[in-house]
């Protein structure tokens, strides 16, 4: 018996290990496959608005539809654009109020760690589309940020963990041995754009209001708990401000731009590592439509955050 217990042991581990392998190295070729697209749209674009840009000022044929000195070729219009961004976030403390079976317990004012340049790193895409005269306009984005708690934070503890009272204060690590979205405080977003009045032709400001949804990769695991959570989810609503600034080149566009997120997260404690996200968040849906509990309970938290991005841009203008 011992035997069989003990290679069912290696077994679960081999299993965990393989699965957590299995999305860290999904994530890092996400970002690197982000990163690659960035770079070959700068070069493509910055190739071809550089060959544009070498014409003759004074050579604006119909075949071109005006050279590079033609303030028609910058000038906000009618338009699709894709892009791809890089960024920064800070994401203010926030409480963790946890229902469990065993006790109700919540950590206060947990402190969150974004760590965008270390794999996986933040980025984001989206579909934007320009209409009319490119004034007004809506806009699909995604964003791969982090939510890392301070394993080293000394936290306030109120309630019941495990059948136990919990401590009056304690180390985030003694506690948790995970308790963040790492591979993801994912978040997609349908937004409405507003073109202010520019201040040249090529510089164009904007703002942007949105609402959507948190897709993230939710990882919790409390010491001495032998299961885990460790999948994707949808963990509840999102919503954004933006306030933009777009260099507008002939077929391109680069842009900097401040993001104000705030989304509301309860995360169901399943107990189980997950497979890829649409697996995962199907799988979410269907127990949510028969009536069946997570296992383990709920975990409930906001991320509160400033963010702030600078990308590239890819234009195709709609008609002539």
């Amino acid at each position: 018996m011992k035997a069989v217990r003990a290679d069912a042991g290696v077994l679960n581990h081999w299993s965990v290990t393989c699965q957590t392998g299995f999305v860290r190295a999904a994530d890092a070729a996400l970002s690197s496959a982000a990163a690659v697209a960035l770079v070959v749209m700068v070069a493509t674009a910055t190739a071809e608005d550089g060959s544009v840009l070498a014409k003759d000022p004074a050579d604006i044929g119909a075949k071109d539809g005006g050279g590079a000195a033609d303030p028609a070729r910058v000038a906000p219009r009618s338009e699709w654009m894709v892009a791809a961004y890089g960024g920064s976030p800070y994401t203010y403390p926030s409480d963790v109020k946890f229902t469990k079976p065993d006790g109700n317990f919540t950590v206060k004012d947990v402190q969150w760690e974004g760590r965008p340049f270390i794999n996986p790193i933040y980025y984001g895409v989206r579909v934007l589309r320009w209409f009319g005269d490119g004034r007004m306009g809506s806009m699909l984005d995604f964003t791969h940020s982090k939510a890392m708690s301070n394993r080293e934070q000394q936290a306030a503890f109120e309630g019941t963990i495990n059948g136990q009272p919990a401590p009056e204060t304690a180390l985030i690590g003694e506690v948790f041995r995970k308790l963040e979205a790492s591979h993801g405080h994912n978040m997609l977003t349908l937004n409405g754009l507003l073109r202010l009045p520019s201040f040249t032709v090529r510089l164009s400001p904007y703002v942007g209001l949105g609402a959507g949804v948190s897709l993230p990769h939710s990882e919790v695991h409390v010491a001495n708990d032998p299961s885990r959570t460790y999948e994707y989810q949808m963990a509840g609503p999102v919503g954004q401000a933006i306030i933009g600034l777009e260099f507008r080149l002939p077929r391109m566009s680069y842009f900097l731009e401040y993001k104000f997120t705030l989304a509301d997260y309860r995360m169901p404690l399943t107990g189980r590592d997950g497979d890829i996200l649409f697996t995962d968040v199907w799988r979410q849906l269907s127990e949510w439509w028969n009536g069946i509990e997570p296992r383990d309970g709920w975990a409930e938290t906001r991320f509160t955050s400033h963010e702030i991005i600078g990308g590239l841009g890819v234009r195709l203008p709609v008609g002539p």
